[in-house]
């Protein structure tokens, strides 16, 4: 990138000195009159100069020189802007320079992102800018992929792969500049970052933190961090706004009406409509490709976009234009995660708006999640209003005057925290202090998280990290998975594991079936089921993928109804658990499956860490009461019991990965478990922390025989009551077995 005072201004007449940037007391040092790129040592190409002429019209150079200096003088900088402003792009490469000037002497450039197609999206365009190739002087990292070198000295990652990266380095001494995007999304792992830095940042003077948010977040942060200098580069002027005066309840095709209006007043400009979840954004694509075969070719053609919804990292659509034919309006369907997209190629002019958003919500009491709908904060609404620009129009479908809240709430707040704590209990070890979050967790979740963890027995008795605690820590996978993975190392089950984790950490690979094929998706998975239960299922699904690449895979995948992109991100997580195991010199078993001793190891290994997720069916028809809650659940329809409930009938004892209240309270990926097998495997001091429940007086009959006879011996001389029976099998907590420790 061009950071000299020697640019050929020539061929740029209409920009001044002040908005190039370019000016003789350069902050940073260069010399003059060169035209080599300094990051590579090249000649620019001819594209170069054409993308910085793009660049420099962006508003956020309109504040370059202001910026560079608050970088020199400060540890600290505060960016307000969105992402339309080029704030992601552009400084960046200013922090880069920064470095360059100091001969990287003090690291290299990080750049987080809450999204991965968004760190590869923005890294594959810096480094056209910067006209270097990426991989080399710009790369990226996401989970499961690393494009990146020894030259790398900008480089894009998600969040959390910036915080994993802190096991290893937890000051971060590996960076001179660390720039913290989208902080107002308050995603888990950025929040976890803005808390250790404040530590961080009195570790290493030398060290720059840039942090990238919208108002009133930037408000926040100015607290959080105490004296530090803000840039400010909002936005000046947004898209004519219009409010709808009815509520919105019916938003969802309100808002379908509205796209196929736009698209009938033949105006020109793409549509970006917000729906509140994934599953709408799909319908919604189903419904508008359905009606613009209906169309009149004198509209033009109109095209539905899934923008970036889960599982659907695709680059953007090429856009096909005949030659004398109308240009194709471009429909994007987004839900929140979309608000900060960043897309040089969208032209978009209008923007539909629902007002709402579905989010998960983790409730610590009963350790389940359930989607809440709830409207959009006035930070997500104001981006929403900009991405239009100023000639376009926003089209709210909620009243003016409703009152939203002012910021987005931190996901912290919603989700559960086991993970984190994990994560600062062995962050703790490498001398970083406290984390001082921005909003503290709850309370209640922050008990149950380390409750959780004393389970699991990766807490000693002073509340530290044991050594079991600190493996744990060191596999990238939820604390309940990573400890039945620990546990198949002493069981001999590990291959059959390290599937089972990458299959339920990759998305789900069944394809829903299309209008009409619901019997014959049906039919083709039913083939993979496994009588001893769901993850059993999966790991079938997953050996058959792995013959069928002898032939032609994809194929493969669609006459089974399978999703071929899911299970090759389950074979990268596989890979990666096995590199991890061998890393840290953890055996690695020969697969056994089928076998009668495997298929009771890996129920064992999956009680090691799943012992809190257990539930009996309570009158034989499909009623299970959870145990550590006494909630009632059934199983997922498309559980291999609910295919098969009819023919086998459904096992009274179950282990479930996980159970939802959204969903008609289902427990999902469900297996077969005896309650010997449990008693064994849970640690006591859990077992009697159980709740009373007729289910505990099962397992406590076959725990302790003789006990439970003179609890009943009592009881039918009409000596206690039911409660005080219930009470009987709450001996004083003195256990502390548990198999795996």
């Amino acid at each position: 990138m061009c950071v000299m005072s020697g640019e050929d201004n020539s061929a740029e007449p209409d920009i001044s000195p002040e908005s190039e940037g370019c000016h003789a007391e350069d902050p940073f040092g260069f010399g003059e009159d060169l035209e080599l790129n300094q990051f590579d040592g090249l000649p620019f190409s001819s594209r170069y100069y054409k993308l910085l002429k793009e660049r420099k019209v962006l508003s956020v150079w309109r504040v370059r020189r202001q910026f560079e200096d608050a970088l020199v003088n400060n540890q600290l900088v505060i960016v307000s802007g969105t992402a339309k402003t080029g704030r992601s792009t552009q400084i960046p490469q200013w922090c880069a320079e920064f470095c360059l000037s100091a001969q990287y002497q003090h690291g290299m450039v990080v750049c987080t992102q809450t999204s991965r197609q968004q760190a590869v999206d923005l890294a594959l365009r810096v480094a056209d800018e910067m006209d270097v190739n990426i991989g080399h002087e710009v790369g990226y990292t996401i989970p499961l992929e690393t494009c990146c070198s020894s030259d790398t000295v900008l480089r894009y990652c998600t969040d959390d792969m910036l915080l994993r990266e802190m096991m290893s380095d937890p000051f971060l001494e590996h960076y001179g500049v660390i720039i913290i995007d989208q902080a107002h999304e308050r995603t888990v792992s950025t929040d976890i970052l803005l808390g250790l830095l404040k530590d961080i940042l009195l570790q290493r003077p030398e060290l720059r933190v840039v942090v990238l948010a919208v108002t009133p977040m930037t408000d926040k942060l100015m607290r959080h961090f105490g004296s530090a200098p803000l840039v400010n580069l909002e936005a000046t002027s947004s898209a004519v706004v219009v409010h709808s005066n009815g509520g919105n309840k019916d938003y969802f095709y309100s808002a379908l009406r509205l796209v196929l209006e736009i698209h009938r007043t033949k105006e020109d400009g793409d549509v970006v409509v917000f729906f509140a979840s994934a599953e709408e954004v799909h319908c919604a694509r189903t419904i508008l490709q359905r009606e613009s075969t209906r169309l009149g070719a004198e509209l033009g053609q109109m095209v539905p976009v899934v923008l970036r919804c889960p599982g659907e990292g695709a680059s953007l659509p090429v856009r096909t234009e005949q030659p004398g034919s109308k240009r194709p309006r471009m429909v994007f369907l987004s839900t929140q995660k979309g608000e900060d997209m960043w897309c040089p190629t969208l032209s978009v002019c209008f923007v539909i708006d629902t007002g709402v958003q579905k989010k998960m919500v983790y409730n610590p009491r009963i350790r389940a999640s359930s989607d809440v709908l709830q409207p959009i904060s006035q930070c997500q609404a104001d981006l929403r209003k900009q991405l239009s620009g100023p000639a376009g129009k926003c089209f709210c479908l909620y009243p003016e005057d409703k009152e939203l809240p002012a910021e987005n709430c931190p996901r912290i707040l919603e989700s559960s925290i086991t993970s984190t704590v994990l994560f600062l209990k062995r962050i703790e070890i490498a001398g970083l202090g406290q984390c001082d979050f921005i909003d503290r967790p709850d309370p209640e979740g922050l008990m149950q998280a380390l409750e959780e963890l004393d389970y699991l027995a990766a807490l000693d008795d002073d509340g530290n990290l044991s050594e079991i605690g600190i493996i744990m820590s060191e596999i990238p996978l939820d604390p309940q998975m990573a400890k039945a993975l620990l546990a198949s190392c002493e069981f001999d089950c590990v291959s059959e594991m390290l599937t089972v984790a990458a299959m339920l950490s990759a998305p789900s690979c069944f394809l829903e079936p299309p209008a009409g094929m619901t019997h014959e998706t049906e039919r083709r998975h039913r083939k993979f089921q496994h009588h001893e239960g769901d993850h059993f299922t999966l790991i079938n699904i997953y050996n058959a993928f792995k013959q069928s690449q002898r032939e032609h895979t994809e194929k493969w995948c669609q006459d089974n109804s399978l999703d071929y992109s899911s299970l090759k991100t389950a074979e990268a997580i596989r890979s990666e658990l096995t590199d991890t195991l061998n890393r840290i010199e953890l055996p690695i078993s020969e697969p056994s499956f089928g076998t009668k001793t495997n298929t009771h190891n890996i129920k064992r290994a999956l009680l090691a860490g799943f012992f809190m997720q257990i539930a009996r069916d309570v009158d034989g028809s499909g009623n299970y009461l959870i145990l550590t809650h006494k909630h009632m659940a059934h199983v997922h329809p498309l559980s291999s019991y609910g295919a098969q409930s009819h023919k086998l009938g459904l096992p009274e004892w179950v282990v479930f990965h996980n159970y939802s209240l959204s969903e008609g309270n289902c427990m999902r990926t469900v297996s077969e478990i005896s309650p010997q097998v449990f008693i064994q495997m849970a640690p006591l001091y859990f077992f009697y922390n159980l709740p009373p429940s007729e289910s505990k007086d099962i397992l406590q009959d076959m725990l302790d025989p003789d006990r439970s006879r003179k609890c009943n011996d009592k009881q039918n001389a009409g000596s206690i009551s039911n409660d005080a029976k219930a009470g009987c099998a709450a001996v004083p907590q003195t256990y502390d077995r548990c198999v795996i420790q």
